[in-house]
């Protein structure tokens, strides 16, 4: 799911970090952004601004930056350094259920993940492994490790957790749906998709339902092109619950998420079902947990 989103904002946010750092560097009297707030802020509401107004050229995108808004804001988001979570994920047709605690670099879109319990559908079991993104390439300690497959999942909590805020990506292109209704509740609908040849998986969608009252995301329709060489319109449709929001750090984020297949425009069968906790947008983020240790096993992407 997430390798689209991921892969093409990675540059991008790379050569951001890069820059700012070459300019700490070599200009003369330049503080960091932690002892000199007033640059950090000012070159926040910068960043800010372009995107609201990428986001204001479609209906859809306005709709996206109103859902952003309800979550806590763009400011916000930009202000976060990291997200950092407790993340259980299970699915009853691949017979997978694993947790993981999760820390990800929101400029840079490197992640590493502490896997705590692994196992099938209802019974996982404790565990003690690690698997990362590097911003390069994946790899899953230990090297006899199956699953999950840590190019697919070093990010994909993350995007479920993180929508509406990483749809304000570049990249990215947003499509306003004629409304429509979920359990008896009318909605208004944009869909968002990606520019052609971006990341591994551009083929994915993410059709939100935003409430049109508290512009909250109550759920959202995705695909997943990851591993498929599958058309868009080929792909079938699962239907994501977010639930049980809290407010961490100034973002309102889901803890709960419920997933059902999706035919005809109706929803199906239970499909999958997560959890998050422990949420934090704060805490410090150590890269040398992005090296691979010795008896890792390097994952690469579908050919």
């Amino acid at each position: 799911m997430y390798s689209a989103l991921f892969t093409f904002v990675l540059q991008p946010m790379r050569t951001f970090h890069a820059f700012s750092c070459a300019l700490l560097i070599v200009g003369a009297g330049c503080s960091s952004p932690d002892t000199d707030p007033e640059k950090a802020h000012s070159g926040e509401q910068q960043r800010v601004e372009r995107t609201t107004q990428r986001l204001e050229q479609s209906s859809g995108g306005r709709l996206v930056l109103d859902a952003i808004e309800a979550h806590g804001g763009l400011a916000a988001w930009y202000r976060a350094p990291t997200s950092s979570y407790r993340w259980t994920y299970a699915n009853k047709g691949a017979n997978l259920q694993f947790t993981s605690f999760m820390m990800v670099n929101n400029q840079t879109r490197t992640a590493y993940h502490e896997l705590t319990a692994l196992g099938p559908y209802g019974n996982p079991q404790p565990i003690d492994a690690r698997f990362a993104w590097n911003g390069t390439r994946a790899w899953i300690y230990a090297d006899t490790l199956q699953q999950p497959n840590p190019h697919f999942w070093a990010l994909t909590g993350f995007y479920f957790e993180q929508i509406p805020f990483v749809l304000a990506d570049p990249g990215l292109t947003y499509t306003r749906l004629p409304d429509d209704t979920l359990d008896g509740v009318p909605y208004d609908m944009v869909k968002v998709g990606f520019t052609p040849g971006v990341g591994d998986s551009p083929g994915d969608t993410y059709t939100l339902y935003v409430h049109p009252e508290t512009r909250r995301v109550d759920a959202i329709r995705y695909t997943v092109s990851y591993g498929r060489g599958a058309q868009p319109g080929d792909l079938p449709q699962t239907l994501f619950y977010y639930e049980d929001y809290i407010t961490v750090d100034g973002l309102t984020v889901p803890t709960h998420f419920r997933g059902y297949t999706f035919q005809n425009g109706a929803r199906g069968a239970p499909k999958n079902e997560a959890w998050a906790d422990s949420i934090s947008f704060r805490r410090p983020f150590d890269p040398s947990k992005l090296e691979a240790p010795a008896g890792a096993r390097f994952v690469e992407p579908p050919a």
